[in-house]
């Protein structure tokens, strides 16, 4: 599916939630393995959703020079791993989405994520709601169309 809705530019609203975020997460100490095994959906058994407004931001940010290939870029690849993890570390961090900043391998966490999730998405739409920006969440997978693949292979700075 090919993206139809207009890019509104920088929403800071959308900073401003990470930073709530990722304040939260902070003041509640989750254990991270530093492992990565996180952004190996099918390996770790789970499936990452994000909202347009937070894909349309991650795309902003390169891949690492190792991803940017069509294999790496093909839904079908990202349903399996993050393109964005580079030797088991994220290389998009501060543009992160909220799933990714708020999921934990930390069992102890799994309730407070879950609320803080809840929130943030409530958060997450209202601005959708602000800019009149159609809500769109799905799989990370599901946003990698030919125009998001050929961005991202393209690399920055380069014109298209």
């Amino acid at each position: 599916m090919e993206n139809t809705t207009p890019n509104p530019g920088p929403i800071p609203e959308i900073d401003a939630i990470y930073t709530w975020v990722d304040e939260q997460v902070a003041a509640a100490s989750p254990r991270c393995e530093i492992s990565g095994a996180c952004c190996r959906f099918r390996e770790y058994g789970h499936r990452l959703y994000i909202s347009r407004v937070e894909a349309e931001r991650l795309f902003e940010v390169p891949l690492p020079a190792e991803n940017q290939t069509d294999e790496s870029v093909s839904p079908e690849t990202v349903k399996e791993v993050c393109p964005y993890q580079s030797r088991g570390l994220c290389t998009a961090r501060g543009a992160r989405p909220l799933a990714c900043r708020i999921f934990f391998c930390d069992p102890e966490f799994d309730q407070a994520g879950q609320e803080l999730t809840e929130e943030a998405l409530k958060r997450l739409k209202s601005v959708h709601i602000q800019y009149q920006i159609p809500w769109e969440y799905r799989q990370l997978a599901d946003f990698f169309d030919s125009t998001v693949q050929e961005k991202l292979l393209r690399g920055p700075g380069q014109a298209g």
